[in-house]
């Protein structure tokens, strides 16, 4: 005989309904845990992946699996995970990302590359949600989406409006300057930045770098810009960890005739209305702008990038973007690809 008990003096539950409740509960619960996607991160060691995996860590709507110490290096364990995860984020040094990215090719898995293997190849799309209309659409349709570089992100943020709009002809001869937190070269330049033999942390300038080459993030600026001339670039890393400052300066006579500096604010502060992550600043001439304002650690830990425009009494413009190089330039704009991709709301997980 089942035992019986009485609930609120009415119900009565068996102990085998009691047994079959538990039972299902459980399937229920397995069920919803096999139905949440599942991500994993090939290179979780390093800057990007620490920063993905950190910012995901707390979320119950994805299924989120890393490799062990002894097994993170490991092709075949690498490439069984790739194949049964439903997305693999790719934090990887561009030859591992290329073979990875066909492993998941291969086995039907999506793939979003947050190295710059894939960032002007033929398949991929571009991840920068906000980069033009119906660019969010095409994210989350895509199986192959790859990242955008940090410099790049800025850049075309600040330039693809005024091309757009026709205020800057495509065929203008642009020159960016960057200053960057040295935890954008990786391990290696983190090591030579933070070690006491090197005496760097005492550094009192930026030091330009990559002027004897052309840098891999060219390519993308001119094709994403809109550009029909690739930018000259020059980049630097200064004595803080994290934190980014792009500056592009546009001489009076490469902008269409009459073209003023409210003219590229407007059409710039339209493009990013309304967008969670684009701040616009205020229009100014620059009188009140003092050594604290284009702080390039302004905008650390966040998915923020913050755009100002300012003109000269010459004509001349300075577009200038503030991010964290870690954040809306690698990790952050790489989870709000991956919220599109899975069909979530763009903004979980992400710190403004």
């Amino acid at each position: 005989m089942s035992l019986t008990l009485l609930l609120h003096g009415e119900r009565k539950v068996t102990a085998q309904s009691i047994l079959f409740s538990e039972e299902l509960l459980d399937q229920m619960l397995e069920f919803l845990a096999m139905s949440k996607p599942r991500l994993f991160i090939d290179g979780h060691a390093g800057t990007t992946g620490l920063r993905i995996r950190d910012w995901l860590a707390g979320r119950d709507d994805v299924e989120l699996k890393t490799l062990d110490e002894e097994d993170r290096k490991s092709e075949v364990a690498r490439r069984d995970a790739i194949r049964e995860a439903d997305l693999a984020i790719l934090c990887l040094p561009d030859n591992a990302a290329q073979v990875a990215a066909k492993w998941g090719i291969e086995s039907s898995t999506r793939i979003l590359d947050a190295s710059s293997s894939h960032r002007v190849a033929d398949g991929w799309v571009y991840g920068l949600p906000e980069l033009a209309p119906g660019q969010r659409n095409e994210i989350r349709d895509a199986q192959q989406v790859t990242n955008p570089g940090c410099y790049p992100s800025s850049f075309i943020l600040l330039v693809r409006p005024l091309v757009d709009a026709g205020l800057l002809p495509a065929d203008a001869p642009i020159s960016v300057h960057a200053l960057s937190g040295y935890s954008g070269g990786g391990k290696s330049l983190i090591k030579r930045w933070e070690s006491a033999d090197t005496g760097l942390q005492n550094h009192l300038f930026e030091a330009p770098y990559a002027v004897d080459r052309v840098h891999k993030h060219i390519s993308e600026m001119q094709r994403y810009s809109g550009l029909l001339k690739a930018p000259q670039f020059v980049p630097a890393v200064g004595p803080f960890a994290c934190g980014m400052r792009v500056q592009v300066p546009i001489h009076q006579s490469l902008l269409a005739s009459g073209v003023t500096g409210q003219a590229a604010w407007n059409a710039i502060s339209e493009r990013y209305r309304g967008e969670p992550f684009v701040e616009v600043a205020p229009f100014t001439n620059g009188e009140s702008i003092d050594e604290w304002s284009l702080d390039p650690t302004a905008l650390n830990n966040t998915n923020r990038i913050r755009l100002h425009i300012f003109h000269n009494p010459a004509g001349h413009l300075l577009l200038v973007g503030l991010l964290d190089n870690l954040g809306k330039g690698a990790s952050g704009v790489a989870i709000q690809s991956l919220n599109l991709m899975l069909g979530l709301d763009e903004e979980t997980g992400l710190q403004r």
